[in-house]
């Protein structure tokens, strides 16, 4: 973390910051949510401005200024970046946002990239935001794009523990870590309820299910490429606790927040794997369902086919006398046997014995 010690004489300009033009429409929310002093762990003031920020701060060198912003434009974190010696780019990440979970230093400043969940109980889903975060000796700059994290109640904490806010800039940076972790439980409680009701929707037949697990799936990359980063980030300003002269109880307060974001990534990479299993189960029991569908058709062809026989058969048989009658029938006085008198006796037994021909010979195939 950076070390807390006085202001060097060349950070600031002589002459006070102006104060940044803004581009945002007149309707627009302000960008600065909240800049504050504190001196000795108490609040000292809450400047209006930025330029009075600056101003105040150079007046009270052994003060720290906290500065919360929330899309802010690119004036304004030019003017802190002149102001606090910021590095370019750490400033171009800050305004294009977009960024993956990550730690830097330059210098004496350390700008951390933090991705914050909450769960929306309504549309049931996850919704990420993004924090970017500047710690320098003595300030600390917070710029938020999204809803998440709400960094009003970490404020409203840090000023109930003065002796906590006393430690500096590095506190409150490991108090809005602690934040933003405290956030995934929800999230995690409310992805294991979403995977509950996945379940017991694949094994109802659901067809819509498919797509709520994709897009559940797409969520839990989104919220494990906020997470794993995290682990790798924490342990390094672990690694750093001697060299920076970390405070004992701030040592206590790291360890447990990378406590508690390697159990929440755990979560996560069950969760991925869970929806994989779940999705390969449900592929599973489509087929099967598709499969027993196409076997009650073809079995439903077949009854058909077996109707048809037989149907034809039958029809077979029934053409065999209405053919020897029609041929006996017609009206001709030039026809042989005509004048037989066992003529009727033979046409009678000659359709019979074609009938019992062809009825052996579709029994014998089944036909009948």
């Amino acid at each position: 973390m950076p070390d807390r010690r006085p202001r060097p004489a060349w950070r600031h300009r002589a002459e006070p910051s102006p104060a940044p033009s803004s581009e945002r429409p007149p309707s627009a929310e302000p960008s600065v949510v909240q800049s504050t002093l504190y001196r000795d762990g108490r609040r000292v003031s809450s400047p209006i401005t930025l330029a009075d920020t600056f101003r105040q701060l150079r007046e009270h060198p052994d003060g720290m200024a906290w500065i919360g912003l929330q899309r802010p434009t690119e004036e304004e974190l030019h003017s802190l970046a002149a102001e606090f010696d910021l590095h370019e780019l750490a400033v171009e990440d800050a305004l294009e946002a977009h960024q993956r979970p990550k730690l830097e230093r330059y210098g004496d400043t350390l700008f951390v990239v933090l991705r914050a969940a909450r769960y929306l109980d309504a549309p049931e889903e996850v919704d990420f935001g993004e924090l970017h975060v500047f710690v320098g000796p003595d300030f600390l700059i917070t710029v938020r794009h999204g809803a998440a994290p709400d960094l009003s109640a970490v404020r409203r904490r840090m000023e109930e523990n003065p002796d906590l806010l006393a430690l500096g800039p590095e506190a409150v940076l490991y108090a809005i870590l602690d934040a933003v972790v405290d956030g995934y439980a929800p999230v995690v409680a409310g992805v294991q309820n979403d995977i509950d009701e996945i379940e017991t929707e694949v094994f109802g037949g659901d067809p819509a299910v498919s797509r709520r697990i994709y897009e559940l799936s797409r969520e839990m990359v989104e919220f494990q490429r906020a997470t794993r980063p995290l682990v790798g980030m924490l342990h390094a300003l672990m690694a750093g606790f001697a060299k920076y002269g970390t405070d004992e109880e701030l040592q206590r307060y790291l360890r447990d927040v990378a406590d508690h974001v390697t159990h929440t990534s755990e979560r996560v990479d069950g969760f991925r794997q869970a929806l994989a299993d779940i999705l390969t189960v449900n592929a599973t029991l489509v087929t099967q369902e598709q499969n027993a569908e196409m076997r009650a058709l073809a079995e439903a062809g077949f009854e058909q086919n077996e109707e048809i026989k037989k149907i034809s058969a039958w029809a077979a048989i029934l053409f065999a006398p209405t053919l020897v009658g029609t041929i006996y029938g017609m009206n001709f006085e030039q026809m042989p046997e005509l004048s037989w008198g066992l003529g009727y006796p033979f046409a009678i037994g000659l359709m019979g014995v074609v009938c019992v021909s062809l009825y052996a010979v579709f029994k014998r195939r089944d036909w009948l």
